[in-house]
């Protein structure tokens, strides 16, 4: 279990599952440069935080809930927290609402402002929200939801066991490398392209071939 003061930014997972470098500038060396799709992503989250929690049918929403889990280390805020009505009445899972009868089932959703990823940096964030919801409200939760402002669709997410595990491995990871407060050196691929600090990061540059063989068949590789 972690203290209150040793808890790091959940958002961090997303960062670091995407590049350690990357994390690593963004949350040890304060770097941050903004481009239109940063942009663009930030306006969604914001809009998304706006407003009070509201009742549609079955559905209670709130919006801007902060999280932590002392058991992970982290703390954060989802954009979107939806509490499912659930048929059984009071012996039924879930958890209660002030002021609301029955029992209901915590959802959370998140917003991005693009299209779904091939790897997991958006899954593995969401992950850990449901995670911290669960420790908080002592109650299970089982899925949630990335809402994609390109496609204007949810993806909906199950929080399986090997989802769980990296969440859990990558907050582990997470706190060594603050402990140590090293930024780890670049190492250039496709998805630094990607990157809205590869400006500041210049992983072309500063990465180090091992040999000169190596340097060679890089050059070859990136002619080719």
């Amino acid at each position: 279990m972690y203290e209150e003061e040793e808890l790091l930014l959940l958002s961090g997972l997303q960062h670091l599952e995407f590049c350690e470098r990357q994390w690593a500038l963004i949350h040890l060396e304060q770097v941050w440069a903004e481009n239109q799709q940063t942009a663009e992503g930030r306006v969604m989250h914001e809009r998304a935080d706006e407003g009070e929690g509201e009742r549609r049918g079955e559905v209670v929403t709130a919006r801007g809930v902060a999280l932590r889990s002392l058991r992970l280390g982290l703390s954060g805020r989802a954009d979107v927290v939806e509490f499912h009505r659930v048929e059984g009445g009071e012996a039924a899972p879930g958890v209660e609402l002030a002021g609301r009868a029955g029992r209901w089932r915590p959802y959370p959703v998140e917003y991005k402002r693009g299209r779904p990823k091939k790897g997991d940096c958006d899954r593995v964030q969401l992950c850990a929200q449901g995670m911290c919801l669960e420790e908080m409200l002592g109650t299970r939760v089982a899925g949630g939801a990335l809402y994609y402002g390109s496609i204007r669709r949810r993806a909906e997410v199950e929080f399986g066991e090997e989802l769980r595990g990296r969440v859990e491995e990558l907050s582990r990871r997470m706190h060594e490398l603050y402990r140590k407060g090293e930024t780890p050196g670049p190492v250039y691929g496709a998805w630094c392209e990607r990157c809205s600090l590869v400006e500041v990061c210049l992983p072309r540059a500063l990465e180090r071939p091992k040999s000169a063989r190596a340097y060679l068949e890089k050059a070859l590789r990136e002619e080719r």
